[in-house]
């Protein structure tokens, strides 16, 4: 079995692979892969000349090139623009389509609320399936015919034509458990578990072949990974995940991979007692929030899942130093070892300094100059 050209940094601290990096930062001897290249050979298991570095940016893309969220989340171009200048500022090895979770359910007609510069909102007091009985007339709609996913798509054709074989291109859509909450209002769709399984089968089954129809639209127009987020997953116990909720993600990632697809789970929150459940779906890419144990995740998931993650969001990556940082950084290695990837544990909040970005990038950019093993703990 092939494996990485390293497995990490030697025992030396971070802070002095800052100093070098700062005195002689010449990226053109460090990137022996592209982007796209280096994320790919990863996941194929071939060699890398360092882990990908694959940071979740929304807000922060839109605050760095100066938009309102709210532009940022309606105008595919904006999106475009924030994730490519973001990705070369801080040489990030993916653009993504990632914006907002209310794309589908608004061009079903779920009632969303957009706000100038913060995420849209659902208003679920007026969730689209508060009456049960209009989910047998619902229809999957042509993704390329509805505003906020056409939106999407054109994204996705815009990184093609601007970017195609420099990084990879991500596409996104939503996972089954958070579909059903999108349409059917989280609260209720708790209780629905319980009082009426069969319709949540239904529904189930009903945004699985929304959540295929999108990610086509996506990968025919130029994406090559498919992100799907499943936060509400993160809510249920391990028994309903596993029983209702996993076989319905098994089903996209048949059919994402039967497109020619990778793969990417990302359930933000604390799935502890999911890693081995999530594990066994078969994505490519699985994404641990930091309040999850990567060295519980490992053993749960086994040598080979690659895991991505985990660096704390706030604690660390907006309110921490460059130093902690790229601390967290060699931790997160340590634990998950060379089949691993470079992020904080979910989006990177829009007030993190640059410097605490470019620590990320220079962590990564260390992996290159130095190959061996993560640094052993307290070495930072």
């Amino acid at each position: 079995m092939q494996t990485s050209w390293f497995a990490g940094p030697p025992a030396v601290g971070a802070a002095r692979l800052a100093q070098k990096s700062q005195k002689a930062f010449q990226p053109e001897r460090l990137r022996r892969m592209n982007g796209r290249e280096r994320v790919l050979a990863l996941l194929e298991g071939r060699p890398v000349d360092r882990l990908p570095l694959m940071p979740i940016t929304m807000m922060f893309a839109a605050d760095l090139i100066g938009v309102k969220y709210g532009q940022y989340v309606t105008d595919y171009r904006l999106l475009v623009e924030g994730q490519m200048r973001t990705a070369e500022r801080f040489d990030a090895d993916l653009v993504s389509a990632i914006s907002d979770p209310a794309r589908e359910a608004a061009d079903l007609g779920a009632k969303v609320r957009f706000f100038e510069d913060q995420p849209p909102a659902f208003v679920e007091s007026e969730a689209l399936l508060a009456d049960k009985s209009k989910l047998s007339r619902l229809k999957v709609p042509d993704p390329a015919s509805t505003p906020r996913m056409l939106d999407r798509i054109r994204a996705v054709a815009l990184f093609k034509e601007k970017m195609a074989g420099q990084r990879i291109i991500e596409g996104w859509i939503e996972g089954p458990c958070a579909y059903a909450a999108n349409l059917r209002g989280i609260n209720t769709l708790m209780l629905d578990f319980y009082d009426d399984p069969a319709f949540v089968n239904e529904l189930l089954t009903f945004v699985t072949e929304l959540g295929i129809a999108f990610a086509r639209a996506q990968r025919d127009a130029g994406a090559e990974l498919m992100g799907v987020g499943d936060a509400v997953s993160s809510l249920v116990g391990r028994a309903i995940f596993e029983e209702i909720i996993a076989p319905y993600h098994l089903k996209f990632v048949e059919a994402l991979r039967s497109m020619g697809l990778k793969t990417r789970s990302h359930i933000c929150g604390n799935t502890t007692k999911i890693c081995k459940a999530r594990a066994s779906l078969g994505y490519d890419i699985i994404d641990i929030d930091s309040p999850v144990s990567l060295e519980h995740a490992r053993a749960e998931m086994g040598p080979e899942t690659i895991i991505l993650g985990n660096i704390p969001t706030v604690k660390v990556m907006e309110q921490g130093t460059p130093e902690e940082v790229r601390a967290a950084a060699a931790a997160c290695h340590r634990a998950c070892g060379a089949k691993h990837m470079i992020s904080a544990g979910c989006e990177v909040p829009r007030k993190t300094p640059h410097a605490n970005m470019d620590a990320l990038r220079e962590y990564a950019y260390s992996l290159a100059v130095t190959g061996n093993e993560a640094p052993a703990s307290g070495a930072h």
